[in-house]
């Protein structure tokens, strides 16, 4: 990353793991708004300053605020980490526009063979606390994994009763199907 050139690599790859969510947060902001672009991944292993038990509260703080009147247009309380750390990029910067430039990804095969910048902004604290705990991901996770084998296994059932289905009717249509056969029906 080039701060201030005007001299910008065509991407910039940002490993996020194991640094401080503020401290990326105004590098990743000052590079977007020198017209940097800027892909982040793994950021489900961003830390955060302080334990677990605190951060958990003032996410839930969060949580609970909303607008009186219309929930729906109150603040959105993004649950997953790459979202998570969007909103806090955005909170750096004035002018929205250049958050288009930005892609934040969880997990990300795509880019694992690109170098990844910002080695300099490591740990400095003792108390940390990993982003993907206060996401609920887990939770969300299990959820959607029972849910897809519900799915799966009344899947498996049609079609096996298709397949029954499908049998019987050959039985019992065996000689009117010759028939059909011929006219290609």
């Amino acid at each position: 990353m080039v701060s201030g050139s005007g001299i910008c690599a065509k991407r910039v790859v940002v490993d996020a793991r194991h640094h401080m969510l503020g401290r990326l947060a105004s590098i990743l902001a000052k590079e977007l708004l020198n017209g940097q672009k800027v892909v982040v991944v793994r950021c489900e292993e961003i830390c955060m300053s302080g334990g677990l038990v605190r951060q958990k509260m003032k996410y839930m703080r969060f949580l609970r605020k909303r607008m009186n009147t219309k929930p729906s247009h109150g603040p959105i309380h993004f649950r997953s980490p790459a979202k998570i750390f969007w909103r806090t990029i955005r909170g750096f910067m004035q002018h929205i526009e250049f958050l288009v430039t930005m892609d934040v990804k969880e997990v990300s095969k795509q880019f694992s063979k690109d170098k990844c910048d910002l080695s300099d902004v490591m740990l400095d604290s003792f108390n940390l606390c990993l982003l993907h705990p206060l996401s609920h991901m887990q939770e969300l996770e299990k959820k959607r994994k029972e849910r897809s084998q519900i799915v799966y296994e009344r899947k498996k059932q049609l079609t096996k009763l298709r397949l029954k289905a499908e049998k019987v009717a050959e039985e019992k249509l065996g000689s009117q199907l010759d028939v059909l056969a011929a006219v290609k029906y």
